[in-house]
């Protein structure tokens, strides 16, 4: 029931930071930037439940992932709500510890598994590098982060699969057709 409960309320919060994100790309700049402010919330409010169903299958890096985005989240959010850009400081600050936390992720998954060589680290290296990537390209204002994103949802749809999580698989697809929406808005604004 539990397990039940972290699916829809993770799975349910980044499929709101989807569908928020692809509206987003509208030519309305008040639009665009309610949508995105309200799109990195919900995606904070989703990972705590992320974060625990990963540790408890052993995703260390994908949870590393989740726990290392929080600040970029926040950093988007940030620069959203008060629409300017943050100082070099801060950014650098946010990628020292988004790094810090996923060396950790990968640490703690070498010394669970003795090294890369399951299907579900391989999956979740192919998400990790689809979130980061897409959230820093989101941080920055390019659409390009959608493309990422893309590549992040469909691991993270079968490393859910493979873990009968079907609610959180089922809600990666969806999330890559919001995404995919997105990108398709965001590459007519910017053509």
């Amino acid at each position: 029931m539990i397990d039940i409960f972290l699916q829809l309320w993770g799975g349910g919060f980044y499929l709101i930071n989807k569908i928020l994100f692809s509206f987003s790309e509208s030519k309305n700049h008040n639009i665009k930037n309610t949508f995105k402010q309200y799109a990195w919330s919900a995606y904070i409010i989703g990972a705590p439940a992320w974060i625990i169903l990963l540790i408890d299958k052993n995703d260390w890096i994908a949870a590393s992932i989740e726990l290392g985005g929080i600040p970029a989240m926040l950093l988007g959010l940030y620069k959203t709500c008060y629409k300017v850009q943050a100082n070099q400081n801060i950014e650098n600050t946010v990628k020292y510890i988004t790094y810090s936390v996923i060396l950790l992720g990968l640490v703690l998954s070498f010394q669970h598994y003795g090294g890369i060589n399951s299907l579900s680290q391989f999956l979740e290296l192919g998400a990790s590098i689809g979130f980061l990537m897409g959230t820093y390209l989101m941080s920055q204002n390019n659409f390009k982060g959608y493309l990422y994103f893309m590549l992040m949802n469909i691991n993270m749809a079968l490393l859910m699969e493979l873990q009968d999580k079907y609610i959180l698989m089922t809600q990666q697809f969806i999330s890559l057709l919001f995404v995919i929406y997105g990108y398709i808005q965001s590459s007519k604004i910017k053509s």
